[in-house]
């Protein structure tokens, strides 16, 4: 009964999300930069909160102040209130690690050329790799959308063949499938 729900539980998560991220890819991506925000000001809020709520220590010593908190609260803040920003950032940075990543392969092959013949066909991913950094680059709200699109479709992909799984599979297995009844054990003799 457990792994039925938490089968289903599974299938209506990935569907949901498969759902988000394909119809509203820009607003996901938002989301996605508040949410970290969040997780960024929680610590920082409570970090103030216990420094403001404590009572100063009975041998006269001070409490230090809790930087850390008041820049975890800052940059949470920074996030909530520019999420766009970083979500371009964040592409802009997957853009040039994409590049260089390209560059770094076409690179290795055209060196490994001096020592032994490279068919044509292994420029093909450091090619696809260096053109996707290329586009992040000079376009990352669209590389973005599309990369939020591509991984919800997969998670509609995945929700499906779950729910499919589901039904074909898991709801049939049987409740207790090895089951011995008291016939077929038989009596233990004691060896001396």
């Amino acid at each position: 009964m457990k792994t039925m729900n938490f089968s289903l539980i599974r299938i209506l998560f990935a569907l949901v999300i498969g759902l988000v991220l394909v119809i509203w890819p820009d607003a996901a991506a938002n989301y996605i930069v508040i949410t970290v925000g969040i997780a960024f000001l929680l610590p920082g809020v409570i970090s103030l909160i216990s420094y403001f709520g404590r009572k100063k220590p009975a041998d006269g010593m001070s409490l230090r102040f809790p930087i850390e908190g008041v820049g975890s609260l800052l940059f949470g803040i920074w996030l909530i209130v520019m999420p766009d920003f970083f979500a371009d950032v964040l592409m802009f940075l997957l853009g040039f690690i994409l590049v260089m990543g390209g560059v770094q392969q076409i690179a290795s092959l055209s060196m490994a050329r001096r020592w032994m013949p490279v068919p044509g066909a292994y420029y093909l991913v450091p090619s696809l790799i260096l053109i996707a950094g290329i586009v992040a680059l000079f376009n990352p709200t669209g590389a973005r959308n599309t990369a939020f699109i591509i991984i919800g479709i997969t998670s509609l992909v995945y929700s499906v063949s779950e729910l499919i799984n589901w039904f074909k599979f898991v709801r049939r297995r049987p409740i207790n499938p090895v089951s011995h009844s008291d016939d077929d054990i038989e009596d233990a003799k004691i060896i001396e």
